[in-house]
């Protein structure tokens, strides 16, 4: 795991300070929820370059035309 990309996690969790009055249940949601966002994003991310590398394999002109001689 890219440990640059906990860097929105953990401003989350620095935006609340100690002596708040949030508790540990929100505050945990908070970072799963941001963590999740990350995951969710690289997913897509993943998907896309997927498709772009499936559509770069395929071979447009092969079988467009038939050779026929007689």
């Amino acid at each position: 795991m890219d440990i640059s990309g906990m860097t929105p996690a953990l401003s989350a969790l620095q935006s609340y300070d100690a002596g708040s009055s949030v508790s540990q249940t929100s505050l945990s949601y908070a970072v799963s929820t941001e963590l999740l966002s990350q995951q969710l994003d690289m997913t897509q991310e993943m998907g896309t370059a997927m498709v772009q590398m499936m559509e770069r394999s395929v071979t447009p002109g092969l079988g467009g035309n038939i050779d026929v001689y007689i």
